[in-house]
Protein backbone atom coordinates (compact mmCIF):
# COMPACT_ATOMS: atom_id res chain seq x y z
CA UNK A 1 0.00 0.00 0.00
CA UNK A 2 1.36 3.52 -0.81
CA UNK A 3 1.68 6.52 1.40
CA UNK A 4 -0.36 8.56 -1.19
CA UNK A 5 -2.93 5.51 -0.91
CA UNK A 6 -2.90 5.53 2.80
CA UNK A 7 -3.49 9.26 3.15
CA UNK A 8 -6.14 8.98 1.16
CA UNK A 9 -8.27 6.18 3.07
CA UNK A 10 -7.03 7.79 6.15
CA UNK A 11 -8.98 10.79 4.76
CA UNK A 12 -11.86 8.93 3.92
CA UNK A 13 -12.33 7.11 6.96
CA UNK A 14 -11.99 10.42 9.00
CA UNK A 15 -14.39 12.03 6.71
CA UNK A 16 -16.97 9.28 7.22
CA UNK A 17 -16.76 9.46 11.32
CA UNK A 18 -16.90 13.46 11.20
CA UNK A 19 -20.23 13.13 9.14
CA UNK A 20 -22.02 10.63 11.63
CA UNK A 21 -24.19 11.01 14.22
CA UNK A 22 -23.40 11.32 17.71
CA UNK A 23 -23.93 8.84 19.70
CA UNK A 24 -27.12 8.44 22.20
CA UNK A 25 -25.94 9.90 25.95
CA UNK A 26 -27.63 7.77 28.39
CA UNK A 27 -27.51 9.67 31.30
CA UNK A 28 -27.58 7.71 34.71
CA UNK A 29 -30.00 9.07 37.77
CA UNK A 30 -26.79 9.00 39.91
CA UNK A 31 -25.56 11.82 37.49
CA UNK A 32 -24.65 15.24 39.54
CA UNK A 33 -25.59 17.05 36.47
CA UNK A 34 -29.54 15.54 37.53
CA UNK A 35 -31.59 17.85 40.01
CA UNK A 36 -33.72 16.59 42.32
CA UNK A 37 -36.88 17.64 44.55
CA UNK A 38 -38.63 16.22 47.33
CA UNK A 39 -37.75 13.28 49.35
CA UNK A 40 -36.53 10.83 47.05
CA UNK A 41 -33.96 7.77 47.82
CA UNK A 42 -30.95 8.36 45.68
CA UNK A 43 -28.55 6.44 47.56
CA UNK A 44 -29.60 3.14 45.05
CA UNK A 45 -26.60 3.50 42.38
CA UNK A 46 -29.60 1.77 39.79
CA UNK A 47 -32.75 3.48 40.41
CA UNK A 48 -34.08 6.86 42.19
CA UNK A 49 -37.05 6.41 44.48
CA UNK A 50 -39.82 8.16 44.10
CA UNK A 51 -42.95 8.76 46.60
CA UNK A 52 -44.40 11.79 47.18
CA UNK A 53 -46.44 14.21 45.96
CA UNK A 54 -44.93 17.09 44.07
CA UNK A 55 -41.47 15.38 43.86
CA UNK A 56 -39.91 16.20 40.65
CA UNK A 57 -36.78 15.06 38.18
CA UNK A 58 -34.80 17.80 35.91
CA UNK A 59 -32.25 17.99 33.60
CA UNK A 60 -30.86 20.63 31.66
CA UNK A 61 -29.18 19.17 28.13
CA UNK A 62 -28.85 19.81 24.21
CA UNK A 63 -30.32 16.95 21.88
CA UNK A 64 -32.34 15.99 19.82
CA UNK A 65 -35.09 14.26 21.80
CA UNK A 66 -35.19 12.78 25.19
CA UNK A 67 -36.20 9.80 26.70
CA UNK A 68 -36.12 8.19 30.87
CA UNK A 69 -36.23 4.80 31.72
CA UNK A 70 -38.99 4.07 34.50
CA UNK A 71 -41.07 1.37 36.18
CA UNK A 72 -44.23 1.48 38.74
CA UNK A 73 -45.17 -0.57 41.73
CA UNK A 74 -48.85 -0.86 40.92
CA UNK A 75 -49.08 1.56 37.72
CA UNK A 76 -51.27 4.10 39.44
CA UNK A 77 -49.19 7.20 39.56
CA UNK A 78 -49.24 9.96 36.80
CA UNK A 79 -46.30 13.05 35.88
CA UNK A 80 -46.29 16.36 34.38
CA UNK A 81 -44.09 16.28 31.75
CA UNK A 82 -42.26 19.44 31.15
CA UNK A 83 -40.12 21.01 28.44
CA UNK A 84 -38.68 24.56 28.72
CA UNK A 85 -41.42 25.69 30.99
CA UNK A 86 -44.20 24.40 29.17
CA UNK A 87 -46.30 21.82 30.03
CA UNK A 88 -46.18 19.20 27.27
CA UNK A 89 -48.65 16.02 28.77
CA UNK A 90 -49.50 13.37 31.47
CA UNK A 91 -46.59 10.50 31.97
CA UNK A 92 -47.96 7.59 32.83
CA UNK A 93 -45.52 4.91 33.84
CA UNK A 94 -45.71 1.07 33.71
CA UNK A 95 -45.35 -1.68 35.68
CA UNK A 96 -42.43 -2.89 33.80
CA UNK A 97 -39.23 -1.30 33.16
CA UNK A 98 -39.44 0.68 30.10
CA UNK A 99 -37.87 3.98 28.38
CA UNK A 100 -40.44 6.37 27.74
CA UNK A 101 -40.42 9.49 24.86
CA UNK A 102 -40.99 12.67 26.46
CA UNK A 103 -39.58 15.15 23.68
CA UNK A 104 -38.64 14.86 20.49
CA UNK A 105 -38.13 16.86 17.03
CA UNK A 106 -35.84 19.48 19.38
CA UNK A 107 -34.21 22.39 18.09
CA UNK A 108 -30.47 22.93 18.54
CA UNK A 109 -29.48 24.90 21.76
CA UNK A 110 -29.73 24.16 25.55
CA UNK A 111 -32.89 22.45 26.40
CA UNK A 112 -34.58 21.46 30.34
CA UNK A 113 -37.09 18.66 30.62
CA UNK A 114 -38.94 18.31 33.70
CA UNK A 115 -40.68 15.30 35.32
CA UNK A 116 -43.56 16.44 38.38
CA UNK A 117 -45.77 13.56 40.61
CA UNK A 118 -48.38 14.49 40.32
CA UNK A 119 -50.36 11.46 42.51
CA UNK A 120 -49.50 10.64 46.31
CA UNK A 121 -47.61 8.52 47.97
CA UNK A 122 -50.49 5.46 48.67
CA UNK A 123 -50.28 4.74 45.06
CA UNK A 124 -47.36 2.99 45.23
CA UNK A 125 -43.04 4.21 44.57
CA UNK A 126 -42.02 4.99 41.39
CA UNK A 127 -38.35 4.18 39.97
CA UNK A 128 -36.47 6.36 38.06
CA UNK A 129 -33.42 4.96 36.08
CA UNK A 130 -31.97 7.97 33.97
CA UNK A 131 -32.20 9.86 30.68
CA UNK A 132 -31.10 8.84 26.85
CA UNK A 133 -30.65 11.89 24.85
CA UNK A 134 -30.42 11.70 21.43
CA UNK A 135 -29.09 13.75 18.34
CA UNK A 136 -26.29 15.99 19.73
CA UNK A 137 -26.56 15.43 23.17
CA UNK A 138 -24.88 16.91 26.03
CA UNK A 139 -25.76 17.11 29.81
CA UNK A 140 -25.66 20.67 30.96
CA UNK A 141 -25.08 22.24 34.42
CA UNK A 142 -28.03 21.88 36.23
CA UNK A 143 -29.95 25.10 37.51
CA UNK A 144 -28.56 26.76 40.68
CA UNK A 145 -30.19 26.57 43.96
CA UNK A 146 -33.64 28.51 44.75
CA UNK A 147 -33.49 31.35 47.00
CA UNK A 148 -36.20 30.27 48.96
CA UNK A 149 -37.47 26.75 50.07
CA UNK A 150 -41.18 25.92 51.22
CA UNK A 151 -41.95 22.65 52.97
CA UNK A 152 -45.99 21.73 53.22
CA UNK A 153 -47.85 19.52 55.54
CA UNK A 154 -51.17 18.44 54.62
CA UNK A 155 -54.02 16.38 53.74
CA UNK A 156 -56.19 16.43 49.93
CA UNK A 157 -56.37 19.84 49.93
CA UNK A 158 -52.93 20.49 49.51
CA UNK A 159 -52.23 16.92 47.45
CA UNK A 160 -54.54 18.37 44.86
CA UNK A 161 -57.14 15.45 45.11
CA UNK A 162 -59.86 15.78 42.83
CA UNK A 163 -58.68 18.81 40.92
CA UNK A 164 -59.08 17.95 37.85
CA UNK A 165 -61.82 15.77 37.47
CA UNK A 166 -64.37 18.23 36.14
CA UNK A 167 -67.19 16.10 36.62
CA UNK A 168 -68.05 17.18 39.71
CA UNK A 169 -68.17 14.00 41.27
CA UNK A 170 -64.65 14.47 43.28
CA UNK A 171 -63.65 10.87 41.78
CA UNK A 172 -60.65 9.41 43.66
CA UNK A 173 -58.78 7.94 40.49
CA UNK A 174 -55.40 8.83 40.53
CA UNK A 175 -55.86 10.57 37.12
CA UNK A 176 -57.74 13.56 38.76
CA UNK A 177 -55.25 14.52 41.26
CA UNK A 178 -52.64 16.88 40.31
CA UNK A 179 -50.40 18.72 43.12
CA UNK A 180 -48.88 20.65 40.18
CA UNK A 181 -52.59 22.62 40.51
CA UNK A 182 -52.45 22.90 44.39
CA UNK A 183 -52.60 25.90 46.19
CA UNK A 184 -49.06 24.95 47.58
CA UNK A 185 -47.50 24.65 44.39
CA UNK A 186 -48.58 27.73 43.12
CA UNK A 187 -47.67 29.64 46.06
CA UNK A 188 -43.81 28.30 46.05
CA UNK A 189 -44.12 28.92 42.23
CA UNK A 190 -45.26 32.78 43.07
CA UNK A 191 -42.06 33.09 45.79
CA UNK A 192 -39.92 30.77 42.67
CA UNK A 193 -39.09 28.57 45.99
CA UNK A 194 -38.19 25.06 45.56
CA UNK A 195 -40.96 22.76 46.73
CA UNK A 196 -41.45 20.00 49.23
CA UNK A 197 -44.88 18.58 50.04
CA UNK A 198 -45.39 15.90 53.03
CA UNK A 199 -49.31 15.25 52.21
CA UNK A 200 -51.86 13.01 52.04
CA UNK A 201 -55.49 12.88 51.24
CA UNK A 202 -57.75 11.65 54.28
CA UNK A 203 -54.85 12.78 57.00
CA UNK A 204 -55.53 14.30 60.33
CA UNK A 205 -53.18 15.13 62.95
CA UNK A 206 -55.37 13.25 66.13
CA UNK A 207 -57.29 10.92 63.21
CA UNK A 208 -57.30 9.77 59.61
CA UNK A 209 -59.96 8.07 57.60
CA UNK A 210 -57.30 5.34 57.74
CA UNK A 211 -54.55 4.10 60.61
CA UNK A 212 -52.18 6.63 60.24
CA UNK A 213 -51.75 10.19 61.50
CA UNK A 214 -49.82 13.07 60.01
CA UNK A 215 -47.28 13.09 63.75
CA UNK A 216 -46.68 9.05 62.53
CA UNK A 217 -45.94 9.71 58.83
CA UNK A 218 -44.03 13.47 58.53
CA UNK A 219 -40.49 12.29 59.84
CA UNK A 220 -40.52 9.31 56.68
CA UNK A 221 -38.69 9.00 53.40
CA UNK A 222 -40.41 6.12 52.58
CA UNK A 223 -44.54 6.79 53.52
CA UNK A 224 -45.28 3.26 53.04
CA UNK A 225 -42.70 1.82 55.80
CA UNK A 226 -42.71 2.64 59.41
CA UNK A 227 -38.83 2.54 60.05
CA UNK A 228 -37.88 4.48 57.27
CA UNK A 229 -36.89 7.69 58.52
CA UNK A 230 -35.88 11.41 56.62
CA UNK A 231 -32.85 13.11 57.25
CA UNK A 232 -34.03 16.55 58.11
CA UNK A 233 -30.51 17.57 57.77
CA UNK A 234 -30.34 17.36 53.97
CA UNK A 235 -33.03 19.88 53.57
CA UNK A 236 -33.94 23.41 55.67
CA UNK A 237 -36.58 24.95 54.22
CA UNK A 238 -37.21 28.80 54.97
CA UNK A 239 -41.35 28.60 55.59
CA UNK A 240 -43.00 25.54 56.85
CA UNK A 241 -46.98 25.79 55.71
CA UNK A 242 -49.18 22.78 57.73
CA UNK A 243 -52.84 23.04 56.50
CA UNK A 244 -54.49 19.91 59.07
CA UNK A 245 -57.80 19.52 60.73
CA UNK A 246 -59.72 19.20 57.98
CA UNK A 247 -60.80 15.56 58.75
CA UNK A 248 -59.63 15.25 62.27
CA UNK A 249 -63.27 17.83 62.26
CA UNK A 250 -65.37 15.54 60.37
CA UNK A 251 -63.77 12.38 62.48
CA UNK A 252 -64.23 13.42 65.77
CA UNK A 253 -67.90 13.68 65.86
CA UNK A 254 -68.26 9.88 64.32
CA UNK A 255 -67.88 7.72 67.03
CA UNK A 256 -68.93 4.70 64.79
CA UNK A 257 -66.16 4.87 62.34
CA UNK A 258 -63.68 2.43 63.06
CA UNK A 259 -60.80 4.91 63.70
CA UNK A 260 -62.42 6.66 66.31
CA UNK A 261 -62.99 4.19 68.30
CA UNK A 262 -59.21 3.17 67.59
CA UNK A 263 -57.99 6.12 68.21
CA UNK A 264 -60.48 7.12 71.00
CA UNK A 265 -62.51 4.24 72.66
CA UNK A 266 -65.91 5.33 73.25
CA UNK A 267 -65.41 8.80 73.98
CA UNK A 268 -65.09 11.99 71.97
CA UNK A 269 -61.75 14.11 72.88
CA UNK A 270 -61.98 16.86 74.28
CA UNK A 271 -60.75 20.30 73.23
CA UNK A 272 -57.81 20.10 75.74
CA UNK A 273 -56.65 16.89 73.74
CA UNK A 274 -56.85 18.14 70.20
CA UNK A 275 -55.27 21.21 71.07
CA UNK A 276 -52.42 19.73 72.43
CA UNK A 277 -51.78 16.94 70.08
CA UNK A 278 -51.85 20.00 67.63
CA UNK A 279 -49.32 21.73 69.65
CA UNK A 280 -47.26 18.74 69.95
CA UNK A 281 -46.85 18.20 66.10
CA UNK A 282 -45.91 22.15 65.87
CA UNK A 283 -43.17 21.28 68.30
CA UNK A 284 -42.16 18.32 66.04
CA UNK A 285 -41.27 20.48 63.03
CA UNK A 286 -39.83 23.32 65.38
CA UNK A 287 -37.58 20.98 66.85
CA UNK A 288 -36.71 19.81 63.05
CA UNK A 289 -36.18 23.21 62.15
CA UNK A 290 -35.40 25.57 65.15
CA UNK A 291 -35.39 28.83 63.48
CA UNK A 292 -38.13 28.45 60.09
CA UNK A 293 -40.96 30.02 60.07
CA UNK A 294 -44.19 28.21 60.42
CA UNK A 295 -47.82 29.02 59.11
CA UNK A 296 -50.76 27.24 60.57
CA UNK A 297 -53.06 27.16 58.20
CA UNK A 298 -56.65 25.82 58.15
CA UNK A 299 -58.97 25.50 55.17
CA UNK A 300 -60.90 25.99 52.55
CA UNK A 301 -63.10 23.23 53.36
CA UNK A 302 -65.71 23.23 56.16
CA UNK A 303 -63.49 23.44 59.01
CA UNK A 304 -63.29 27.18 58.62
CA UNK A 305 -66.81 27.22 57.79
CA UNK A 306 -68.55 30.02 59.95
CA UNK A 307 -68.95 29.23 63.30
CA UNK A 308 -66.22 26.47 63.02
CA UNK A 309 -64.84 25.75 66.16
CA UNK A 310 -61.28 24.75 64.58
CA UNK A 311 -59.53 27.91 63.87
CA UNK A 312 -59.81 28.57 67.45
CA UNK A 313 -58.51 25.06 68.64
CA UNK A 314 -55.84 26.18 66.12
CA UNK A 315 -54.99 29.52 67.43
CA UNK A 316 -55.15 28.04 71.58
CA UNK A 317 -52.20 25.37 70.03
CA UNK A 318 -50.18 27.41 68.84
CA UNK A 319 -50.45 30.47 71.94
CA UNK A 320 -49.24 27.09 73.52
CA UNK A 321 -46.57 26.83 71.72
CA UNK A 322 -45.34 30.03 72.57
CA UNK A 323 -43.22 30.91 69.66
CA UNK A 324 -42.76 34.56 67.93
CA UNK A 325 -42.14 32.27 64.72
CA UNK A 326 -45.24 30.74 64.26
CA UNK A 327 -48.44 32.54 62.88
CA UNK A 328 -51.94 31.46 61.75
CA UNK A 329 -53.68 31.57 58.86
CA UNK A 330 -57.18 31.06 57.90
CA UNK A 331 -58.48 30.70 54.57
CA UNK A 332 -62.24 31.17 53.89
CA UNK A 333 -64.79 27.85 53.87
CA UNK A 334 -65.29 27.95 49.87
CA UNK A 335 -68.74 27.12 50.20
CA UNK A 336 -68.89 24.33 47.08
CA UNK A 337 -69.21 20.74 47.72
CA UNK A 338 -66.56 18.49 47.31
CA UNK A 339 -62.63 19.21 47.21
CA UNK A 340 -61.34 22.56 45.64
CA UNK A 341 -61.36 23.34 41.99
CA UNK A 342 -58.65 24.70 40.06
CA UNK A 343 -60.01 28.03 40.33
CA UNK A 344 -60.47 27.49 44.19
CA UNK A 345 -56.83 26.30 44.66
CA UNK A 346 -55.93 29.23 42.53
CA UNK A 347 -57.77 31.51 45.14
CA UNK A 348 -56.11 29.96 48.34
CA UNK A 349 -52.92 30.53 46.50
CA UNK A 350 -53.44 33.70 45.99
CA UNK A 351 -54.43 34.57 49.63
CA UNK A 352 -51.34 32.51 51.16
CA UNK A 353 -49.25 34.64 49.06
CA UNK A 354 -50.21 37.78 49.99
CA UNK A 355 -50.02 35.98 53.84
CA UNK A 356 -46.60 35.50 53.41
CA UNK A 357 -45.76 38.67 51.31
CA UNK A 358 -47.13 40.88 54.65
CA UNK A 359 -46.27 38.72 57.68
CA UNK A 360 -42.67 36.73 56.48
CA UNK A 361 -39.38 38.05 56.42
CA UNK A 362 -37.29 36.11 54.30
Amino acid sequence: MTSTFKLLLLFFITAVVSCSPKHDLIVNCTNPEIQYWGRIDTTKTDAAELYWSGTSILLNFEGSAVSAMFDEERGDNYYNVIIDNDSLFVFHPDTVQHSYTLAEGLSEGPHQIEIFKRTEWDRGWSRFYGFKIEGASKVLPKPPSKKRKIEFYGNSITAGYAVDDFSGRDRSDSIFTNNYLSYAKLTADHFDAEYRCICKSGIGITISWFPLIMPELYNRLDPADPESRWDFSRYSPDLVVINLFQNDSWLVENPRHDEFKRQFGTEKPTDEFIIEKYADFVRSIRKEYPSTPIICMLGNMDATREGSRWPGLVEAAVKRVGDSEIYTFFEPYKNSPGHPTIAEQQTMAKHLSAFIEENINW
